[in-house]
């Protein structure tokens, strides 16, 4: 069994997603649409260039999102995407490269669990934890 994240946005899932593709490597190996759905004669135009479904590849887990229509969406709260790496160089990069116009929670520093821990909300409204327990 696996266990991936599938994330809901505010109209703004394919810069998202985008920036998570920079952020913390993988690929998108799809992203659709609700105008290239064919259920689009059903959506308003407005939402047609708005993200039913992407995915995010990142190895051996990925990152599914869409966007959420404006009367279902609700702000993320009561979790965190954590992100468990090998190195705490590479740790601290992703950090740093998602905290951008985020709001760093706690800064990534040396933990008694780990060397390297922090969390924050990215600019996107996501929460994210990055942990690397020790280094190789």
């Amino acid at each position: 069994m696996k266990i991936n994240p599938y994330l809901f946005f505010n109209g703004n899932c394919e810069a998202a997603f985008k920036f998570y593709e920079q952020c913390l490597g993988g690929k998108i190996v799809m992203m659709l649409t609700h105008g290239d759905a064919p259920t689009a004669e059903h959506v308003p135009a407005q939402w047609h260039d708005k993200i039913m479904h992407v995915c995010l590849d990142l190895g051996d887990r990925l990152l599914m999102g869409s966007d959420s229509p404006p009367e279902h969406f609700e702000t993320p709260q009561g979790f965190y995407v954590q992100i468990s790496v090998d190195e705490p160089a590479k740790a601290e990069r992703i950090f740093h490269a998602l905290a951008e116009n985020g709001k760093v929670k706690m800064p990534i520093s040396q933990t008694f669990w780990s060397v390297r821990f922090g969390m924050l909300v990215d600019q996107f409204g996501i929460p994210w934890m990055v942990n690397c327990e020790k280094a190789v």
